[in-house]
């Protein structure tokens, strides 16, 4: 008699940054007259850990806090909402990170990194060594993990060792201009580690990092400090991502949804759903966090993706992101009022 498969012990395995989130109290003030901020838990690949969990899935996440009153509050978040934290690191005589974030909606969400010695960045591969990268269905990770050793390594270490487990290996590109000494470093580093990748989450600018070369193609927006507006053709962008072995790559694009593209050239757009923003911030991790539900669950890609624009249309109308991800049903019952799945053209 065959003995049955074991099953991963974790449906999703995140890896990177985390922190606390101030948001301003004050929405539509101008940054230099807010008075007073809410603390919630940020950190892109921390914010999907959470969002997938509200969805159902068993989440853990790999990260690191300092020995500081901050990483107490991240750790106290996590647990009471079921994302295993057996994994996160504390690292002496290091900070864990902090953001702080406007909201001046429709198109100023100014945000400010203190990111200086902080934790995650101190991940490293004995890190990895003990964290459930080779026991999860999907393990994701990133962009801004590779910024910096020890973290660099140590991430591609895991997504080696993910992918040779058969895990599904996730990056989402997360550029962050700031984080790195030059943008178009962003590009060379995310390029190597792409062959290890079987699907990639970004924005247009996102996706257009990955071919940076020339000085002067980005420029950083006031109104965000950590986004960019990146020069250069999506499509061009997409194709060179593919070809170094990616099986998809999802495009993110706000209100107008999703559009994924696949090796052999088919491109599906997958439409979102009409919302009154109050804060895009957050709103891709959400949406990531919705994907990888459907992903797991068996979905095709144009499913998935409708499930990551209704998670991520929920986020836009709250006040922050890990603290107001949606849960299951909540999910599913606005999608059955809005439409349905629907089917792709």
């Amino acid at each position: 008699m065959t003995a049955p498969v074991a099953q991963p012990s974790f449906d999703l395995v995140t890896m990177g940054r985390s922190s606390i989130d101030l948001y301003a109290n004050e929405v539509g003030a101008a940054f230099v007259d807010i008075q007073s901020f809410a603390a919630y838990v940020g950190g892109s690949p921390t914010n999907i850990a959470v969002g997938a969990q509200r969805l159902g899935l068993k989440t853990a996440v790999v990260t690191a806090v300092g020995e500081d009153p901050v990483g107490d509050f991240i750790l106290k978040f996590l647990v009471a909402e079921g994302v295993e934290t057996r994994f996160i690191s504390r690292k002496p005589g290091t900070r864990t990170s902090a953001v702080i974030l406007g909201i001046e909606p429709p198109d100023k969400f100014p945000l400010v990194y203190y990111r200086d010695n902080c934790a995650d960045n101190q991940l490293s591969i004995d890190d990895v060594l003990i964290a459930p990268v080779a026991d999860c269905r999907v393990f994701e990770f990133s962009g801004t993990g590779l910024s910096r050793e020890p973290s660099r390594s140590a991430t591609l270490f895991a997504a080696e060792s993910a992918r040779a487990a058969g895990a599904t290996v996730v990056l989402d590109l997360d550029f962050r201009p700031n984080q790195w000494h030059d943008a178009r470093a962003f590009g060379v580093t995310v390029r190597s580690a792409l062959p290890l990748v079987d699907l990639v989450l970004g924005t247009e600018d996102e996706c257009k990092a990955v071919t940076l070369t020339r000085p002067g193609a980005v420029e950083v927006q006031h109104s965000q400090i950590s986004g960019a507006r990146v020069t250069g053709d999506l499509g061009s962008a997409v194709q060179a991502i593919l070809r170094r072995g990616p099986k998809v790559v999802v495009v993110k694009c706000g209100e107008r949804g999703a559009t994924c593209y696949l090796p052999d050239g088919t491109r599906r757009e997958v439409p979102g759903f009409p919302v009154e923003v109050y804060n895009v911030l957050g709103a891709g991790d959400a949406f990531a966090a919705g994907y990888l539900y459907g992903h797991i669950k068996g979905w095709d890609c144009y499913r998935a993706a409708r499930m990551g624009n209704a998670t991520g249309a929920i986020v836009v109308t709250r006040h922050g992101c890990a603290n107001f991800m949606a849960y299951e049903a909540e999910a599913l019952n606005f999608i059955a009022e809005r439409g349905g799945f629907g089917t792709a053209l």
